[in-house]
C-alpha cells in the first residue's frame, strides 16, 4: 500500500490550496481515504474522509463549508480542496486508507487507520 500526498505550501489567510493523495497497491474502490492534520505540539486530528465506493463524505466541524473532499477514481487519487484558509489550518496534512466499516466518528479517528502517506506541509500566514 502506498499513499503519496502533494500540493502543500505557503498561502495567505483567506487563500486556497488543493491537496492530492495518490493511492496504489490496493483496490481503491474498497477503501475510504481520510485526511488528517497535525500541528506542532498538538494531537493528530481528523479533517475529512471519503468512502470511495459510495462517495460518502465526512468533515470535521472546523472545516465544514470551507474544505471539500472528492476523488478521481480513474487516477486512484483523492483531493482535498481547502478554501478560506485560516492560520489555525497550519499543519502537516496526511492522507490514510481504511476499510469503510463504520460511520463518521470511526472514519475521522486517526487511530483506526493502518496505512499512511508521508505528509505535506500547509502553512497559512496571517
Amino acid at each position: 500500500v502506498q499513499l503519496v500526498e502533494s500540493g502543500g505550501g505557503l498561502v495567505q489567510a483567506g487563500g486556497s490550496l488543493t491537496l492530492s493523495c495518490a493511492a496504489s497497491g490496493f483496490t481503491f474502490d474498497d477503501y475510504a481515504i481520510g485526511w488528517f492534520r497535525q500541528a506542532p505540539g498538538k494531537e493528530r486530528e481528523g479533517v475529512s474522509c471519503i468512502s470511495i465506493s459510495d462517495d460518502g463524505t465526512y468533515y470535521a466541524d472546523s472545516v465544514k463549508a470551507r474544505f471539500t473532499i472528492f476523488s478521481d477514481n480513474a487516477k486512484n487519487t483523492v483531493y482535498l480542496q481547502m478554501n478560506s484558509l485560516k492560520s489555525e489550518d497550519t499543519a502537516v496534512y496526511y492522507c490514510a486508507a481504511i476499510a469503510p466499516l463504520h460511520g463518521s466518528s470511526y472514519l475521522l479517528n486517526w487511530k483506526n487507520y493502518d496505512y499512511w502517506g508521508q505528509g505535506t506541509q500547509v502553512t497559512v500566514s496571517s
